[in-house]
């Protein structure tokens, strides 16, 4: 999944504008990428809210143009069910929900309406509020344990399961410690039985254990780490800005493990 912030203050520097975005995620696609994900709102540590007209003035004319040009799969990265409504109507067969649809009182009948999938993130706080001193006392049973009650809501509320997708959250409300137990521990959110999304692509953690890597463009090397570990846990997809550069990683690491090319 190539990532396409349509927003000028994305942690990681790439923030775009609309036609910027739509060249980004034609280049993406160009790149390999299997999906797209597109944000109008930035959720790095310390983030302002936008309001629903601002985020979906910048997200829904990116969805009509890759979505007529390409035929791609697109997401749209958004906590907002306002935003989800028109970007399904625009393109989108993807809705990504840092809150896991709890947000808003109608997140959970919104996406079940929409009949898209649904991606259930798991964040500790607000961003703005998520990396003031994250504490657990079991992360991963925690994380778990969270995503379990989510998914449950969601089903109550009329989304189908085979829409349902997990994500950990790496990054959001965590401490260094806490991303590294949650991906070493992957396989237990795989065994739940969903698709996982994974999103590790220049987060913050790395620069835990690279001091030298304090722009967001140091981390290549520990983001592909990070998605070669969450391939070999059985995730899904991996969320990247780095699409080639993910996907070369994937396809040694694979032809090491299986003895054979492609």
């Amino acid at each position: 999944m190539g990532i396409i912030n349509a927003t000028s203050d994305s942690f990681s520097g790439d923030g775009l504008g609309v036609q910027g975005s739509i060249a980004r995620g034609l280049a993406l696609l160009d790149a390999g990428a299997d999906m797209l994900d597109i944000g109008g709102e930035s959720t790095r540590p310390g983030a302002r809210p936008v309001n629903s007209e601002e985020e979906i003035r910048r997200v829904e004319p990116v969805i009509v143009a890759l979505s007529v040009r390409t035929g791609a799969t697109l997401s749209v990265d958004t906590m907002k069910p306002a935003v989800a409504r028109r970007a399904v109507a625009a393109g989108a067969a993807m809705w990504n929900d840092v809150t896991a649809l709890c947000f808003a009182a109608d997140s959970a009948d919104t996406a079940a309406e929409l009949g898209c999938q649904v991606v259930l993130m798991h964040m500790q706080g607000t961003p703005r509020t998520m990396q003031i001193a994250p504490a657990y006392d079991d992360v991963v049973g925690e994380v778990l344990d969270f995503l379990a009650r989510r998914t449950e809501a969601a089903l109550a509320a009329g989304v189908r399961r085979s829409k349902v997708w997990l994500d950990p959250g790496i990054g959001f409300g965590k401490s260094v410690e806490h991303n590294l137990a949650l991906l070493a521990d992957l396989p237990r959110l795989v065994a739940l039985g969903f698709p996982v999304l994974l999103g590790v692509s220049r987060k913050g953690f790395i620069r835990g254990l690279d001091a030298a890597a304090t722009a967001a463009g140091d981390r290549l090397g520990g983001s592909l780490a990070a998605a070669l570990a969450g391939a070999r846990a059985g995730v899904t997809a991996v969320r990247v800005h780095d699409v080639r550069e993910t996907i070369q990683a994937l396809a040694v690491d694979h032809a090491i493990r299986s003895g054979r090319l492609g």
